[in-house]
């Protein structure tokens, strides 16, 4: 049965916006409490964790929370129907057992990650491509 991983669905361009500004504190506390965990001086911080390794720490949270359901390849071909005029990007194989799948409203798109045996891979894959192919350049 097919599973939904994360939270983050955004339905326009506004909306994707919004929730990228949301995460701002939080990237700025992940990114700080990684450098304290890593003992950086004070000095070391300033100069090393800059406004881009921030806004990299941005994207790579957006990125993981889109939300992405899990399931067979019948599932995903089904799942197909519910979007019957989006553009299909699926990357991988369709001759494998298992697919990753988000759908992209505000691009009616519907970007899959085909695999076997490796979710958790195929999930961050997938976010990874759905970012940068559309999320990305909303923002």
């Amino acid at each position: 049965m097919a599973e939904t991983r994360g939270l983050l669905a955004p339905q326009t361009d506004a909306e994707v916006r919004e929730r990228f500004e949301a995460l701002g504190p939080a990237a700025q506390t992940v990114t700080r409490e990684v450098a304290r965990a890593m003992d950086l001086s004070k000095e070391a911080y300033d100069e090393r964790v800059t406004s881009d390794v921030v806004g990299t720490a941005r994207e790579a949270l957006f990125a993981s929370l889109l939300a992405v359901t899990v399931g067979d390849y019948d599932e995903f071909e089904a799942a197909q129907d519910d979007y019957p005029d989006a553009d299909l990007y699926e990357n991988g194989s369709a001759d494998v057992d298992r697919a990753a799948w988000h759908y992209v409203p505000f691009a009616d798109a519907l970007v899959a990650a085909t695999f076997q045996n490796e979710p958790d891979a195929a999930v961050a894959t997938l976010r990874r491509i759905a970012f940068s192919r559309f999320y990305q350049d909303v923002l």
